[in-house]
């Protein structure tokens, strides 16, 4: 492949149906996973394979970012791109320390009400936060503090920061920047990570639990693909059965019941427990996403056709597109709401009708989320039509 064959291919690139409509699929399952004690949990993809909603998220990032940042490499340049970067960082860091807080002020407030049995605070650790606020605020604001529970999107930060360091190495050959690529999680899965509690009274040496050295394989892979730098697989029959025998085999090794009643499963899981280590993104979770990914791929058809369907189909389809869409705005929303709906549904008793209404009433909230992001991306005050609005004087007399 030519060196500037990226930049042509990232230019025409338009939004994209399938994109859209497996984000926020994906936007749905973060929500079931975080809700707290939420039973239906026990049937999201993660209890059948190795791979989960996480590398969702990561992958389908990084083919938006392609449509999104690669035009402007392709039509200002390298540095004029490195300043979009730039900017999407500071938006996203913002929308990470307002996830934060608005959680821990919902958590404090769920506290003093009285009407919760379970520490709401300390069920996400953030005992140590308040306990020495002064060091772990610098520690927040500077990333070398990250709860477990608040670390995705710096994750994703990191990975944003290296794609003008790949696109410069695109420019060369697209093989640089696909071999620095595997190198960066090799090294990773070597030691390299990032400190998650520098500041903690009590030395600690945790790590980020997502490891962003390791995830930006995943990001680079769904980038490289939407961009060009990797062609698109064929469509071929062993190549689907091969992905459906990925799928099933991984099955009894990521299934809980399977694996509670037979110890040889176990004793093989715990033997390759670095091939699906999710902190470091092990090898295996690798390849039974790509294999997920990969099926989902040839079932929506060309171009996504088969998601164009009519009636109640069409519209579940276009409403979950939708949320896909606006995956940024639903994604923080979720987090803060899901630890909300996790302490309804716990003081409710967790019982099946109390999961189905808060988990029914998550959906709806995520869904008004992604319509009032729409709504006000779409800048409605720019296309109103005037209307006179009189300003009258304190002084004024009026009849």
């Amino acid at each position: 492949m030519p060196p500037a064959r990226w930049r042509s291919d990232m230019a025409a690139k338009q939004r994209d149906p399938r994109l859209d409509f497996f984000r926020g699929v994906g936007m749905f399952i973060i929500l079931i996973a975080h809700i707290t004690n939420n039973p239906w949990t026990l049937w999201i993809p993660a209890r059948f394979g190795f791979s989960d909603a996480t590398e969702m998220f990561v992958f389908c990032s990084g083919m938006a970012s392609a449509i999104a940042f690669g035009g402007v490499f392709a039509r200002a340049g390298w540095v004029m791109g490195s300043l979009r970067i730039a900017h999407r960082i500071w938006q996203v860091y913002w929308v990470h320390l307002g996830v934060f807080f608005l959680t821990l002020v919902l958590m404090l407030a769920l506290n003093m009400t009285g009407f919760f049995a379970r520490d709401e605070v300390n069920a996400l650790n953030l005992g140590p936060f308040l306990n020495t606020t002064g060091p772990n605020l610098i520690g927040l604001l500077t990333l070398t503090y990250v709860p477990n529970y608040f670390d995705i999107l710096p994750m994703y930060l990191v990975i944003l920061a290296l794609i003008p360091l790949m696109i410069a190495l695109a420019a060369v050959d697209v093989r640089l920047a696909l071999l620095a690529s595997v190198g960066i999680w090799v090294a990773a899965s070597a030691g390299l990570n990032l400190p998650a509690e520098l500041w903690f009274a009590k030395p600690s040496d945790r790590a980020w639990f997502f490891n962003p050295f390791a995830w930006q394989v995943l990001f680079f892979t769904g980038f490289a693909l939407m961009a060009g730098w990797l062609p698109a697989p064929p469509v071929r029959r062993w190549l689907v059965w091969t992905a459906v025998a990925v799928v099933f085999v991984s099955v009894p090794f990521a299934w809980g019941k399977i694996i509670g009643q037979v110890e040889a499963i176990r004793t093989l899981r715990h033997a390759g427990a670095v091939l699906i280590d999710k902190s470091d993104f092990g090898i295996l979770r690798f390849v039974h996403f790509l294999a997920l990914a990969y099926l989902a791929w040839v079932a929506v058809g060309p171009e996504g056709r088969n998601l164009r369907q009519t009636g109640l189909a069409g519209r579940a389809i276009a409403l979950i597109s939708r949320v896909g869409q606006q995956s940024l705005a639903v994604f923080a929303a979720s987090m803060v709401l899901a630890r909300v709906l996790g302490a309804v549904l716990n003081l409710a008793g967790n019982g099946p009708v109390a999961a189905l209404a808060v988990n029914l009433a998550g959906f709806g909230l995520i869904i008004g989320v992604a319509h009032l992001a729409a709504f006000f991306k779409a800048e409605p005050w720019k296309t109103a039509r005037t209307r006179a609005f009189a300003v009258h004087s304190p002084t004024e007399v009026r009849p």
